[in-house]
């Protein structure tokens, strides 16, 4: 079994992580001293190289970091890179969505064509880093929608489902098709091959 020291600190991200790599990585608990990560990048890949890069540095061990955007075409994609931030560098989740939907405000159901996109990276002692990437294409409700998930979850209708958001969808259908599980398990597969 894999053993990777996760390097993300928002425990919603971690829990989603465990879930899908169950039975093939052991996840380590990121290390309380790492302190906080400027993800000052301007990609995803960028900045999960630079969480993975600190945590790994860090711990002296194998890092997991991942980087996740939602891209809104009626945006120009954003907010992208910025999403966690979208309302300001202190907002919280409930934020970020009203600010999205008050963008979104003028803009039909049909020109709401989105994607979550996540890069998830490992770097290893001694400074080599594996990437994949996971895309999943949907669309924004006009308002949030169903308790679970987090996020943009209560407003990101995937494609592949059956119209319900990935907060109606519950854990286990949402990591069936999810960005981050998608990335997750494409970088499994490069670690494997490795």
């Amino acid at each position: 079994m894999i053993e990777l020291v996760c390097a993300s600190a928002n425990p919603d991200k971690v829990a989603e992580m465990a879930a899908v790599l169950a039975g093939r990585v052991r996840l380590l608990a990121r290390p309380s001293g790492v302190g906080e990560v400027l993800e000052d990048a301007d990609t995803l890949e960028g900045n999960a190289i630079l969480k993975a890069v600190a945590v790994c540095e860090f711990a002296g061990a194998a890092s997991l970091a991942d980087d996740t955007g939602l891209e809104v075409d009626a945006l120009g994609g954003a907010p992208g890179v910025y999403s966690a931030r979208f309302a300001g560098p202190h907002a919280g989740y409930a934020d970020n969505v009203a600010r999205l939907l008050a963008e979104l405000a003028e803009v039909s159901e049909s020109r709401r064509t989105a994607r979550f996109r996540t890069v998830a990276t490992v770097c290893r002692p001694g400074g080599a880093c594996i990437s994949a990437e996971g895309v999943v294409e949907g669309s924004i409700a006009v308002e949030p929608r169903g308790t679970g998930g987090f996020g943009y979850d209560c407003v990101f209708v995937p494609d592949e489902g059956d119209g319900r958001t990935f907060a109606e969808l519950g854990a286990e259908a949402k990591n069936a098709l999810s960005h981050r599980a998608r990335a997750l398990r494409a970088l499994l597969a490069l670690l494997e091959g490795s």
